[in-house]
């Protein structure tokens, strides 16, 4: 009578490293500002707004800045849309109460924010002052915004 003898198998093991590096990265994008009809009659200034928003690493700080535009003699506190060579002034705001102007001075008029890693809307108001003397005719300026991370 033969005996059974049970059947051995050889193993051998190791490991290895799994290994990444998340990178500081920020992605931008705004709608746009549209103030509708601006009547040059009226006494009340023209409001509008619009979001700038940023997705950036969690744990990310970023600095979110707006420059004067591209109309002739613009400023941070006096924009200025064109028509030609007509000008109709507006403003950007970090508020709803349009109290603090929206430039590109850190530290002094930019918005600063830590990234979530999620998408993080910034509300942006602009205002057009009343009684302009702009002619009739369709106005517009381009606004680069810049995140620094």
């Amino acid at each position: 009578m033969g005996l059974a003898c049970p059947a051995s198998a050889a193993t051998d093991s190791t490991t290895f490293q799994v290994t990444a590096t998340v990178v500081s990265s920020c992605d931008v994008s705004a709608t746009s500002l549209s103030f509708g009809a601006y009547d040059p009659v009226a006494t009340a200034p023209l409001d509008g707004a619009a979001t700038i928003n940023v997705r950036c690493t969690n744990g990310t700080s970023y600095v979110v800045a707006l420059d004067e535009g591209v109309g002739a003699s613009a400023t941070i506190s006096e924009r200025r849309m064109t028509n030609g060579a007509q000008t109709l002034t507006y403003a950007l705001y970090q508020d709803a109460g349009r109290s603090t102007l929206w430039g590109e001075t850190s530290g002094t008029d930019t918005v600063a924010a830590t990234g979530t890693g999620a998408v993080q809307a910034h509300a942006m108001y602009g205002r057009a002052p009343a009684q302009q003397t702009a002619t009739a005719g369709g106005y517009s300026d381009t606004i680069t915004v810049t995140v620094t991370y």
